[in-house]
């Protein structure tokens, strides 16, 4: 763990978070009238509209909302694989998918289905990145660079010689 910090997040920061990235939204749009579509339901009915970019945009106001309801810890992991090893113990997005023993198999309650009729964020407890690039994007939204601190594990003399 290089940086550490609890904020209480502005709608600023949450806004940056979750950026207005047209792929992004389509992408998070699409995923969520792929669950419509698993569950027989009308996205028309539900939210008002079937574009996947329209329900990205309405989607990404619920995930603000949420992140800006209550303080929010933010970390940034470093080492070998450190996004998917991070992914891995967060688990599946989807908390009705998640794995028992991971953060949101064990802590996450909501699905998504619930989560839309009641107009809120899948509340999945934790964030990962999912790449590289989105790593570093999100680390410079929570952290200026004097906040972190990269050190090398003394562990990693003796695993990797180095």
């Amino acid at each position: 763990m290089i940086g550490l910090q609890m904020v209480q997040v502005t709608r600023e920061r949450a806004e940056q978070h979750y950026s207005e990235d047209p792929v992004w939204l389509e992408n998070l749009g699409g995923k969520t009238l792929r669950t419509y579509m698993k569950h027989q339901l009308d996205p028309v009915a539900e939210i008002g509209t079937d574009k996947p970019s329209d329900i990205g945009r309405i989607i990404r106001g619920w995930l603000i909302e949420y992140m800006t309801c209550g303080p929010t810890v933010a970390c940034v992991l470093q080492g070998p694989h450190a996004v998917e090893v991070v992914r891995k113990l967060a688990g599946d997005t989807m908390p009705s998918d998640a794995t028992p023993g991971s953060i949101r198999g064990d802590f996450a309650t909501i699905s998504a289905v619930s989560a839309n009729r009641l107009h809120i964020a899948v509340r999945n407890v934790v964030h990962a990145s999912s790449s590289e690039d989105e790593a570093e994007r999100e680390i410079a939204t929570w952290f200026r660079p004097e906040e972190l601190c990269p050190h090398r594990p003394v562990s990693w003399a003796a695993i990797y010689n180095r």
